[in-house]
C-alpha cells in the first residue's frame, strides 16, 4: 500500500489532454507547452510506437518524458520539467494488457497515474463490456496499491461525462455512449474510492466541456462533453488551489478533438 511521507513542499501546474495523435498534433503541443509553461503534461492517445515518440523535442524545450505506445492506436505519456521516476505501465488484473492505456510516475511528490479509458462505442457492445472491465481492474488495482491520504493524482480522458451538466444537451444524449448510467455508476464507484473532482472543487456551473465532435460542426455549436478529469485524492485534494480548461487549442488549425485540462497544487 503506497502511502507517501506529508509535510513535503509541492507546487505543480498538471495538465491532462488528449492529443489525437502526438505525430499530427506535435507542433500545436510544443507550441503549447512554450506559452502554459505547465510542469507536467500527461498525454493520451499518443498513437504511436515507443520508439517513435518524439521524446527529444520534448528534451529540447526542457521536458522529461515518459511513455507506453502502440501503432495506429492508444498510447499514454507523460512529460516533466521535473525529473519523473518509478515509471510503470500497465496495472496487475489490466484488460487486454496490448493497448496501451496506463502509465504511472512520481514526480516531486506525486504518483501521478494517466489513464486512457476505453470509448466503449456503445452500450451493451463487447467493446462497451472492455471498459466496463476496465474501470472495475483500475477500481480494484487502487485498492490494492494505494493509501486514500496519500499524494496520488489520477487523470486523463475518462470517456465519460459524470453529470448532466457536464454535457450539452442530457435529454437529446440521455443513455447514448460517455452518458448512460451503467458508465456514471461505474466511475462514480472509482470515485468513491477517495478521490475528488479537481475541477468541480472550483467550478460549479455546466457549460464547460473538453471534448466536442470533429462531426456536425460540434464546437463551433457549443456542443460538448467534459469527459477529461484531473482527480484528487484526499491526501491531496487540499492542494488543489485551481482548475480550468484551455479551450484555445481547439480553436487552432488541424486541431485534436480534445482540449486541456488542468490543475494548479500548491502546499
Amino acid at each position: 500500500m503506497v502511502k507517501q511521507a506529508e509535510g513535503i513542499p509541492l507546487y505543480m501546474i498538471l495538465a491532462s489532454w488528449n492529443v489525437n495523435s502526438i505525430g499530427v498534433r506535435l507542433p500545436l503541443v510544443i507550441d503549447w507547452l512554450k506559452e502554459s509553461k505547465v510542469d507536467v503534461l500527461c498525454i493520451q492517445e499518443t498513437k504511436c510506437v515507443d520508439e517513435k515518440f518524439p521524446k527529444d523535442d520534448f528534451l529540447a524545450i526542457g521536458y522529461q518524458s515518459a511513455y507506453f505506445g502502440q501503432k495506429t492506436y492508444n498510447g499514454v505519456a507523460i512529460v516533466s520539467r521535473s525529473e519523473i521516476t518509478a515509471v510503470e505501465t500497465n496495472f496487475p488484473g489490466i484488460p487486454n494488457p496490448e493497448q496501451a492505456r496506463f502509465v504511472k510516475a512520481e514526480i516531486e511528490s506525486v504518483t501521478i497515474l494517466n489513464s486512457y479509458i476505453p470509448n466503449g462505442s456503445e452500450p451493451g457492445s463487447d467493446k462497451f463490456e472492455y471498459k466496463m472491465a476496465f474501470l472495475r481492474a483500475l477500481s480494484q488495482h487502487l485498492s490494492d496499491r494505494y493509501s486514500k491520504d496519500s499524494r496520488l493524482l489520477l487523470c486523463g480522458d475518462f470517456n465519460i461525462a459524470p453529470l448532466d451538466i457536464d454535457v450539452y444537451d442530457p435529454d437529446k444524449t440521455k443513455g447514448q455512449i460517455l452518458v448512460s448510467d451503467e458508465e456514471r455508476a461505474a466511475l462514480a464507484k472509482l470515485k468513491d474510492w477517495g478521490f475528488v473532482d479537481g475541477f468541480r472543487k472550483h467550478v460549479e456551473e455546466g457549460g464547460h466541456y473538453t471534448w466536442w465532435d470533429y462531426r456536425q460542426m460540434a464546437f463551433r455549436r457549443k456542443m460538448g462533453y467534459r469527459i477529461d478529469h484531473v482527480w484528487l485524492s484526499e491526501g491531496l485534494a487540499p492542494a488543489c488551489v485551481g482548475s480550468w480548461i484551455d479551450i484555445s487549442p481547439r480553436k487552432k488549425e488541424r486541431p485534436s478533438d480534445h482540449t486541456p485540462i488542468l490543475v494548479e497544487l500548491k502546499v
